[in-house]
């Protein structure tokens, strides 16, 4: 939980399987793992011997896909999916991912995760040359690239590997043509995306490992950053032309946006969580009765936190799990009461205690502002909010709807300032050295731009993200 709702842009998934088989079925038990990872829209494509047959709406998984939709899908080879929410263009069924493309050279699907720094560029160059875009995201951008390089190249993969001179940002791609899966991750690695097998031979790619457990794949390996992965008929094989650059994953990745269960880059996101509690000890310890955090996202560090002091551990909050979106995103009038829709303080865990409050983050201060509001109004006798992740300073272009700085706190006022406008008795955060040991096991490097302002690839010069993001949205 935390102020703007922080949300990563999608997830993806992709299998291949050497006979034709239920795909449909496997892909949709993937999306449903990975639902955490976009909740506007999602999509499938099945692929049946070169014959795409595809749905996507806008809303959660078992809405857009009931069981008589998901049937009209039949069966086929191979088939990707998309769940989504909109960091760059409107949440509506023409930007809902998977998108299809017919081409002269044959039919291509295409998933994306991630952002592209140089979209709007490449939109112009197209757009002059003629074309004429359907959606305002950029993996519509990406697509006619692809398109573009696929007219000189032998295959799809050369196309690819070409495309990826152009594309600058953040992208994890699945991309489907009438004979291939392919999969592929920018030279930098900025979101995760793995490789798996099924029992059957089939090969099966996605945004996260508790996806492949879902479907009872077993775990590969992590994609390389700049890696493409092409599997087929004569089976799976590795174009490696971009690789060999700094990784740097976004660290958020283990902060807040995986599944706990899942494992990143060789790294446990649990326990990379439980070890951000830890270091929060550390660094911010505090004379405590009680460890409580937000659900779900403070939940694993605060028991890191507990373990760490001592301090006991207790169930702070319990969460109305039938809330639904309407709420999750309120109007302007229910905002001030969402926090209690959602929320309930458990007074019996917190009245007269010294309590402290783990949460992921801290955003705008208006949400956390409530939640201490809670805790006040049950009977906590202080409050030291502590934060599992630094202060944000600056936007996130590479796919996180992290706001321009005129929206982030942390930029209007010191840490004082922000522990008095939300209403704690003492506040820490995690320093940047923390956050990037919490995954210490994890075989890449980190983005941490949205701390620093230190980003690993050029952002658009004195441009504030919701001025860069309207000009994705054309």
């Amino acid at each position: 939980m935390n102020d703007s709702g922080i949300r990563e842009e999608c997830g993806v998934f992709g299998i291949y399987s050497p006979q034709a088989a239920d795909v449909a079925s496997l892909t949709y038990a993937a999306l449903f793992a990975l639902q955490h990872r976009g909740q506007e829209s999602c999509g499938i494509v099945v692929n049946d011997r070169g014959i795409f047959t595809h749905h996507k709406d806008v809303g959660l998984v078992q809405e857009v896909f009931s069981g008589p939709v998901l049937d009209s899908l039949g069966e086929g080879s191979c088939a990707i999916g998309h769940v989504r929410y909109s960091t760059t263009g409107s949440n509506s069924r023409v930007n809902a991912q998977p998108l299809v493309v017919r081409h002269i050279k044959g039919p291509l699907a295409i998933a994306h995760n991630g952002n592209l720094v140089n979209a709007h560029g490449l939109r112009q160059r197209y757009e002059l040359k003629g074309a004429i875009f359907q959606s305002t995201n950029d993996t519509e951008v990406i697509s006619y690239c692809l398109t573009e390089h696929r007219l000189n190249k032998d295959s799809i993969e050369r196309a690819v590997e070409h495309a990826m001179y152009d594309l600058k940002g953040a992208y994890s791609l699945v991309i489907m043509s009438a004979q291939k899966l392919i999969a592929a991750r920018d030279p930098n690695g900025f979101r995760p995306l793995v490789m798996g097998s099924l029992p059957d031979g089939s090969t099966v790619f996605a945004s996260e490992t508790c996806a492949l457990d879902a479907i009872g794949a077993d775990f590969i390996r992590d994609l390389l950053p700049g890696e493409i992965i092409v599997a087929d008929k004569t089976g799976v094989r590795s174009i490696r032309t971009h690789c060999g650059r700094r990784s740097s994953l976004c660290v958020f990745e283990f902060v807040y946006f995986a599944r706990p269960d899942s494992v990143i880059e060789g790294c446990s996101v649990h326990r990379a969580r439980l070890r951000a509690g830890e270091l929060l000890w550390k660094e911010h310890p505090v004379e405590a009765d009680v460890v409580i955090g937000v659900p779900d996202s403070g939940l694993d560090a605060a028991l890191g936190f507990a373990h760490a002091s001592g301090i006991p551990y207790g169930v702070g909050f319990i969460k109305n799990r039938y809330v639904g979106r309407t709420f999750i995103q309120p109007s302007q009038q229910q905002r001030s009461r969402a926090v209690q829709l959602k929320l309930n303080a458990v007074r019996e865990t917190v009245e007269g205690k010294r309590v402290v409050l783990i949460d992921d983050s801290i955003v705008r201060g208006t949400t956390s502002a409530r939640i201490v509001k809670l805790l006040r109004s049950a009977g906590a006798a202080e409050i030291h909010f502590r934060v599992s992740c630094p202060p944000f300073v600056s936007p996130c272009y590479f796919g996180t709807d992290i706001d321009s700085k005129e929206h982030l706190i942390a930029c209007q006022t010191d840490i004082p300032g922000i522990c008095r406008t939300i209403g704690a008795d003492s506040l820490g955060y995690l320093s940047v050295e923390g956050v990037q040991r919490i995954a210490a096991e994890a075989h890449c490097g980190f983005c941490t731009g949205c701390f620093t302002g230190d980003y690993p690839v050029a952002v658009p010069a004195e441009m504030p993200k919701d001025k860069f993001e309207s000009k994705l949205e054309g």
